[in-house]
């Protein structure tokens, strides 16, 4: 695939696995950046390396660990899932192709999801929970590649995603340090580590076990736990 052809919000295979494209950066070495839609983890590559996917009717696939199927004409309900695929967003309204967005409410022949965004019924595929009958499964290119152990490590993915979730922290979060009694903020993430203030970089796991750091509060939303 060239370069110029690549797009932000396209779906896209790479290393067998479907993903989406959130920026493309042409003066990079590795200049197409995603994110694998399973599991929401970020990679980057050549746009050699990808092989362009477009979504439709009846596609199954693993989002953020759980299956869903995509279904044109199912009436969309609160607290679903949508994925946008004709995007013809109106001048309020801040969403492009293939955006996975969450619904609020359904008004007519329109939802609002949880981003404030007006969509048109038009605009989006339904993603229906679980795998329905006479779908395809795109989660990878092809399937024979894919092992049973990476099968089964796709079953226990939604409990590990829980578990990520739940250490992972955000920036603004104060930490106490019980070895000398300071406080440093996170002050920046990259994939999974978090830098503090003072300097330390640590994973989220490191962090989240450390017995000598202790969560108090985040300066932005002002929660403690």
């Amino acid at each position: 695939m060239k370069l110029l052809q690549v797009r932000k919000g396209q779906f896209v295979y790479y290393n067998n696995e479907l993903h989406k494209v959130y920026s493309v950066k042409p003066l990079a070495k590795k200049s197409v950046l995603m994110f694998r839609i399973k599991d929401m983890e970020q990679f980057d590559a050549r746009a050699e390396e990808i092989t362009f996917y477009k979504p439709q009717h009846l596609d199954s696939f693993l989002f953020f660990g759980s299956r869903y199927t995509l279904r044109e004409g199912l009436a969309p309900e609160e607290g679903g899932y949508i994925l946008i695929h004709k995007p013809d967003p109106d001048y309020m309204d801040y969403y492009s192709l293939n955006e996975f967005e969450k619904v609020e409410s359904v008004e007519g022949k329109n939802v609002v999801t949880t981003r404030q965004n007006t969509v048109k019924f038009r605009e989006f595929l339904v993603m229906e929970p679980g795998e329905a009958e006479g779908s395809r499964d795109i989660a990878y290119y092809d399937k024979s590649k894919v092992d049973d152990s990476q099968l089964e490590a796709d079953k226990e993915l939604i409990g590990k995603i829980r578990e990520r979730d739940a250490i992972r922290p955000s920036i603004g979060d104060v930490y106490l340090n019980l070895d000398d009694g300071t406080n440093a903020m996170v002050v920046a993430i990259s994939r999974e580590h978090v830098t503090l203030g003072n300097g330390y970089r640590l994973t989220f796991q490191e962090l989240y076990r450390a017995d000598n750091w202790n969560f108090l509060y985040n300066v932005v939303d002002g929660e403690f736990r």
